[in-house]
C-alpha cells in the first residue's frame, strides 16, 4: 500500500468519523461500493490511482459522507462548511492551546513561581485559548455561511487531503530514517567529545560535561532507541507493549538528563566559564538583572529542561497516537489483528 492509495485512505478517514458499533458494517459496504465503481474504470484502461481518486472525490469529504450514512445532521455552520469547520477546529485545538500553555508554563518556571501558581496559570490559559479558538473559528465560518460565499476556496475538500493510512506510515523507510538520525546524533556526540562544538576563536570547547554520566545517559538512550526501532520494524506495527516501552524510554531519558542538569553535571563547566569571561561587563549586568530568576544560566537551564520535557512528551504522545491509528485500521481489517 502506498500513500497514493486513495480508496484505503478514504476508508480509513471515514472509519474515524463513525461509531465503533457500526464501523465494520459501514466500512465493508463502503469498500464494496468503491470497488464496484473503480474496477470497471480500471478494466477500461484507466489508471487505478486516477480511478480511485475520481470515485472518492465524487463521494465527498469523509466527515460529511459519514454523517450522511448515519443520518446525523451537521449543525453549527450548515452542511457546506461543517466538515471544513470541524477539520480546522480539531487541528487548531491540538496546536494553539498547547502552545499557549507551554509558553505560560515556561515563563512561570523562569520567574521561579510556585507549583500552584504554575498550575493555576496553565489551567486559566488553557480554558481561555480553547474558548477563543472555538469562538473565533466558528464565527469565521458563520460569516462565510451567512454571506453566501460560493466557489472554490482553500477550505474545499479534495482527495489529496486524505491522511495516509497507518500501514503507509510504518516500514523500512521509518527504520532507515530512525537509524540514520541516531547515527547522526552519535557522530555529533563523538565530535563534541573529541573536538568540541562551541567556537572560542581557538580550540572549540565541548558542550557536554567531561564526566562519564552524560555519556552513559546519552549513549544508553541512543542504543536503546536503535534496538526499539529494529523491534518495531520486526513487529511491523505499533502494539500496546511497544507504546509502553517507548513511554518508559522517554521518561527515563527525561528524568536522567534533568537530574544531571539540576546537579550541574550535564553541561561542560569550562563552557560556562568561557561564556562568563567572554561576556565581560555586559554579561555581569545581565546576571545582576536576572538574579531573582537564578541568573542568565539559571534561565537557560530552565529553558533546556523545558525542552527536554517537551521532547519526551512529544515522543510519548506520538507513540500512543500511532497505536491508536493501528487500532482503527485493525477494526476495519481483521487480517491486521489487534494492537496487543
Amino acid at each position: 500500500m502506498t500513500e497514493s492509495a486513495y480508496a484505503d485512505r478514504y476508508v480509513a478517514a471515514v472509519a474515524r468519523a463513525v461509531p465503533a458499533s457500526s464501523r465494520a458494517e459501514i466500512l465493508a459496504e463502503l469498500e464494496a461500493s468503491i470497488a464496484e465503481q473503480v474496477e470497471p474504470r480500471v478494466a477500461a484502461g484507466e489508471d487505478r490511482d486516477g480511478a480511485e481518486r475520481e470515485v472518492v472525490a465524487a463521494l465527498g469529504e469523509p466527515i460529511a459522507y459519514a454523517s450522511s450514512l448515519l443520518d446525523r445532521p451537521m449543525w453549527v455552520v450548515g452542511p457546506r462548511y461543517y466538515a471544513a469547520w470541524l477539520r480546522l477546529l480539531r487541528l487548531l485545538l491540538w496546536i494553539v492551546p498547547l502552545c499557549g500553555v507551554g509558553g505560560v508554563v515556561l515563563g512561570q518556571l523562569i520567574a521561579r513561581a510556585s507549583v500552584g501558581a504554575v498550575f493555576g496559570s496553565a489551567v486559566a490559559v488553557l480554558i481561555q485559548t480553547v474558548v477563543h479558538v472555538v469562538f473565533w473559528t466558528t464565527l469565521v465560518f458563520f460569516v462565510l455561511e451567512r454571506t453566501g460565499s460560493t466557489g472554490d476556496t482553500i477550505l474545499d475538500w479534495t482527495p489529496d487531503q486524505l491522511p495516509p493510512t497507518a500501514e503507509a506510515r510504518s516500514g523500512r523507510t521509518d527504520l532507515i530514517a530512525s537509524l540514520v538520525f541516531l547515527a547522526v546524533m552519535a557522530g555529533a556526540i563523538v565530535w563534541d567529545r573529541l573536538l568540541g562544538f562551541f567556537p572560542t576563536g581557538g580550540s572549540p570547547i565541548p558542550v557536554l560535561a567531561p564526566a562519564p554520566w552524560p555519556w552513559i545517559v546519552v549513549w544508553g538512550f541512543l542504543v536503546l532507541e536503535a534496538v526499539f526501532a529494529v523491534a518495531l520494524f520486526v513487529r511491523g506495527r505499533w502494539t500496546t507493549g511497544l507504546a509502553v516501552v517507548n513511554t518508559v524510554l522517554a521518561l527515563a531519558f527525561a528524568a536522567a538528563t534533568l537530574t544531571l542538569l539540576v546537579r550541574g553535571e550535564l553541561v561542560n563547566p569550562s563552557l560556562i566559564a568561557f561564556i562568563t569571561e567572554a561576556g565581560g561587563e555586559g554579561f555581569a549586568r545581565g546576571e545582576r538583572a536576572s538574579a531573582a530568576q537564578g541568573g542568565v544560566f539559571g534561565i537557560l537551564g530552565v529553558i533546556v529542561g523545558f525542552c527536554l520535557v517537551l521532547f519526551a512528551a512529544w515522543d510519548i504522545a506520538d507513540g500512543w497516537l500511532k497505536l491508536r491509528r493501528v487500532g482503527r485500521t485493525a477494526t476495519r481489517d481483521p487480517r491486521l489483528g489487534h494492537a496487543e
